[in-house]
């Protein structure tokens, strides 16, 4: 994220790397998160009782009892309603979980991870979390060898119970979900300074044809295609959650040129930016 992000950014709080409790509609967290806001880190909630309404990404989102979700950094989400909502949170850094975890959950989210769980899956989900809940209560001592594999375990199956709801889902060789994923978290963090698969490619130290080849096979999606997503993700959310003008924003994205900014929201959107903040604005003010 560039250094003065115009959304509202919370960092963790825990100089251990990772925070877990549990939440009601007055827990001082959840009361924040009724603004707009993103992580630096993964955030992610059960939700035990009563209903939460989230918007993720400008998508709304009802989330009743036995929902658990997954958030990476970079995504937008605000409460909306809570509803008598209540549950756990876990927040953790990418580097607090194993690194076989992180590739699985690097693979899986691309998107936030929401989950309708059964009740034997949320029963196991909740005892994994009480379970490193009392942790801070039974040892005394550093206790991140005991940490690390109880949030590793839960990250894992939370994928798995994805995985299992996706119809028609393709596994692939490790080292072709290795490199997708390299390219991901890559154009996750420079697609602001780097445009051109080309670069990532030099980054990878592969071809580009091979590049877009593994790419297209893993997402469904070129390179180049992929690049320009995250770019346009990016502007959408800026567009509908700050106060930045359109110049502004293609600064913020890395195009000194607006009207090439402006030209290639339009091709993508199918709006320009200014009628596409507006239709969201009037669409939000409707509502």
């Amino acid at each position: 994220m560039p250094k003065r992000d115009p959304i509202l950014v919370n960092s963790m709080d825990s100089s251990s790397s990772m925070a877990v409790g549990i939440w009601d509609g007055s827990t001082p967290g959840i009361l924040k998160a009724l603004n707009p806001h993103r992580h630096d880190h993964y955030t992610c909630m059960l939700v035990e009782a009563g209903q939460l309404e989230v918007l993720f990404d400008l998508e709304p989102l009802t989330m009743p009892a036995g929902t658990l979700f997954i958030c990476p950094p970079h995504q937008v989400h605000q409460i909306t309603s809570r509803l008598g909502a209540a549950g756990y949170y876990i927040s953790f850094e990418g580097r607090h979980i194993t690194s076989s975890a992180k590739d699985i959950l690097d693979a899986a989210l691309h998107e936030t991870i929401i989950l309708s769980l059964s009740a034997s899956e949320q029963q196991w989900f909740k005892s994994v979390l009480d379970s490193l809940i009392n942790l801070h209560s039974i040892n005394n001592t550093a206790y991140q060898e005991v940490q690390q594999p109880l949030l590793s375990a839960f990250i894992t199956q939370a994928v798995i119970c994805q995985q299992r709801n996706v119809v028609g889902s393709i596994s692939h060789s490790p080292r072709l979900m290795s490199i997708a994923n390299q390219f991901k978290n890559l154009v996750r963090n420079d697609y602001r300074s780097l445009k051109r698969p080309s670069e990532y490619a030099q980054q990878l130290n592969i071809s580009v044809a091979h590049l877009n080849d593994v790419v297209k096979k893993v997402t469904g999606l070129s390179a180049s295609a992929l690049i320009q997503k995250e770019i346009l993700s990016e502007a959408q959310r800026l567009l509908y959650y700050s106060r930045l003008s359109i110049k502004e924003i293609a600064v913020q994205l890395g195009y000194k040129d607006t009207k090439y900014f402006i030209r290639l929201f339009t091709k993508k959107a199918g709006l320009s930016p200014g009628d596409y903040r507006k239709t969201l604005r009037a669409n939000t003010d409707q509502a």
